[in-house]
């Protein structure tokens, strides 16, 4: 399964992890999703969101 927020569409970045020396290799940037169950219209699903869509109360978490 892609590591994609269901919300956003916020998705791994890639980028450089730099020694000390200064040599480059590749890295990548994982989003820190959460699995929630959220109320998607009138039924609740399990969703992989984004900690920032959460916080912002895109989520309408259930129990």
């Amino acid at each position: 399964m892609a590591r994609i927020c269901d919300l956003c569409g916020k998705r791994r970045l890639s980028g450089h992890r730099v020694s000390h020396a200064n040599n480059k290799t590749k890295r990548v940037f994982n989003p820190n999703l959460q699995t929630v169950r959220a109320l998607i219209g009138k039924t609740v699903k399990r969703i992989r969101a984004c900690t920032r869509c959460i916080r912002s109360g895109k989520v309408v978490k259930t129990s």
